[in-house]
């Protein structure tokens, strides 16, 4: 009986969090996981048809709500760890492009297709 106990006080302790699930504190974050599965689910899409403006603004997005979530009272971990994520996954997508295009102007002959056109004689 003192087990139930525990757990119900623990349960109404997360309920009744000003973080907890009855605010906008907890669902707002929960929301946002969308943004890291998107951001994810990019990782598969080739870095030429990635947008470097998009991308920008979700990793400045992600570091920017990243530190406020740690000045607001009550501090926000949740909001904190989703903003981690949608940072990471936006600097790893400026990083493939980065990449990509490195890659481009290392090697010329693989960005600009040249077609080459043998002449035949049948003299």
């Amino acid at each position: 009986m003192a087990a139930n106990a525990v757990v119900s006080s623990r349960f109404q302790r997360f309920i009744n969090h000003p973080a907890g699930p009855k605010t906008v504190h907890f669902w707002a974050p929960v929301m946002k996981w969308g943004l890291v599965i998107a951001g994810i689910s990019d990782l598969k899409r080739p870095p030429e048809s990635l947008s470097v403006s998009q991308t920008c603004a979700l990793t400045a997005t992600g570091l920017i709500w990243s530190r406020y979530s740690t000045q607001i009272i009550p501090v926000n971990y949740t909001l904190l760890s989703v903003n981690l994520f949608v940072a990471g996954t936006g600097l790893t997508q400026m990083y493939r492009i980065w990449n990509y295009r490195r890659s481009l102007k290392s090697s010329p002959e693989s960005s600009s297709e040249t077609l080459v056109v043998k002449s035949t004689d049948s003299s």
